[in-house]
């Protein structure tokens, strides 16, 4: 299986790099070509599940849709922008579906299966009315592998595009699009249905579905690719998903872990950029301008998920990002015991990455010269060759211990990796102070 960015890697980002807040979407009625990015951004995982919902169909939806868009771009430069215009694509794609499949005589058929499907449903089938829910637990069905599981929600629920997939995995763009087109065959083939299984298969797709959403937030987090670091309608959608997950599940103290997580890590989008738009490190954040009502909702998912005392890998993550929102400023943080929640979360999930996490927190613990042979370990491993944020840790300890060449190098190495342009412009920042410093020696 490709590595992919799994549950401790959000923290890895936050510890060693920061984030930044993204340049303001345009207005959905601002200007046509403005319009139609905001309407794919905000749109395309929700129309593109109804699109699935309503033909059982991922290569038909998609195409449909992508046709939506042709003539988007073609209509509304001249036409205006419409009113509504997630609806007018959606009515748009679901004409094409229609005379795609009229074209290739099966819109009857088609018909039938879903009227069938309806039956099903009301015979005693769990119904859920999210169509985005739905496709999840479509795309994380048993018969599917866990990586094309994984790959295909991302694709059609996030509309993220293969590229930026197959960099999440760290894979080949080849072998991610051969994926792809398996888990889509095997869902047609297979006859899997599209809806949230009875509540007794519940929990056997749980830790997919779990994985899934932290994933479309991850991406919306820290973009892998694209101009701005943040895409916030990804972020919202996954927490959203987790709402509903959670009211679909509410004894599952992991859901509940994974919304709290992804509260408490929103909470800090307004503070993740200066006045100039440059990144400012977790460490520099003006916490007056977190979200006071997010972070106090969040922490209250912690508390409840660890009352029920089954701790799992996003309770841990979600009780470490807690720890951050109760220090009133950063040197008030208590490292120590985010050291301990790391340890802790290394028995439950015990990876390189969640290593990495770890000696970000002791060398904030204990000092630089604690973590640098942690770092310098899993370096030789080569279990994370490539991966920015090991890159960016290094770099940073070796600036906290004025070993300016050699950080200068690691920022090199590190400004290689980053897929944003806010990323490089810090980490360009941190070259020239590191380059500066060492020849004034």
């Amino acid at each position: 299986m490709g590595r992919h960015r799994g549950p401790a890697d959000l923290g890895a980002r936050r510890l060693s790099l920061g984030s930044d807040e993204p340049s303001p979407a345009p207005e959905p009625g601002s200007t046509p070509g403005g319009a139609i990015e905001h309407a794919f951004r905000q749109e395309y995982g929700r129309v593109l599940a109804g699109l699935i919902g309503q033909f059982r169909d991922f290569d038909l939806a998609e195409e449909a849709l992508q046709e939506a868009y042709v003539m988007a771009l073609e209509h509304w430069p001249t036409d205006g922008v419409p009113s509504n215009p997630g609806a007018w694509l959606a009515t748009t794609a679901r004409r094409k579906a229609i005379d795609r499949l009229r074209r290739a005589r099966r819109y009857v058929e088609v018909q039938a299966e879903l009227a069938r499907e309806v039956d099903g449903e009301e015979a005693g089938t769990t119904v859920f009315a999210d169509d985005r829910l739905r496709l999840i637990f479509t795309c994380c069905h048993p018969a599917l592998a866990p990586e094309a599981r994984i790959a295909l929600t991302l694709r059609t629920l996030g509309g993220l595009t293969t590229p930026e997939i197959a960099r999440a995995f760290l894979v080949p763009e080849v072998t991610l699009a051969q994926r792809l087109v398996r888990a889509k065959r095997k869902i047609r083939d297979a006859g899997i249905p599209y809806r949230v299984p009875p509540d007794h298969l519940l929990p056997e797709r749980l830790d997919a579905v779990l994985r899934v959403i932290y994933l479309v937030f991850n991406e919306g987090y820290v973009a892998s690719g694209g101009d701005t670091l943040i895409r916030l309608e990804l972020c919202a959608d996954a927490i959203r998903l987790a709402r509903d997950l959670v009211a679909l599940m509410p004894d599952e103290p992991e859901a509940i872990g994974l919304l709290a997580l992804l509260l408490l890590q929103d909470s800090r989008r307004a503070a993740r950029l200066d006045a100039e738009g440059h990144v400012v490190l977790l460490e520099d954040q003006d916490r007056s301008r977190w979200d006071a009502a997010e972070m106090s909702e969040g922490r209250g998912f912690v508390e409840r998920a660890l009352r029920m005392r089954r701790p799992g890998p996003y309770q841990l993550q979600a009780a470490i990002a807690a720890v951050h929102a109760d220090a009133a400023r950063s040197g008030r943080t208590d490292w120590a015991q985010i050291v301990e929640l790391y340890d802790e979360l290394l028995r439950h999930d015990p990876s390189p990455v969640v290593e990495l996490n770890r000696a970000a927190a002791v060398s904030k613990a204990e000092g630089p010269e604690a973590a640098l042979p942690l770092l310098d370990g899993l370096i030789a491993s080569g279990a994370l060759a490539g991966y920015l944020p090991l890159a960016v840790t290094r770099a940073d300890l070796l600036r906290r211990l004025e070993r300016f060449g050699e950080a200068a190098d690691a920022y090199r190495e590190a400004i290689d990796l980053a897929p944003t342009p806010a990323e490089r412009e810090f980490l360009g920042r941190r070259l020239d102070e590191m380059v500066a410093r060492s020849a004034a020696r």
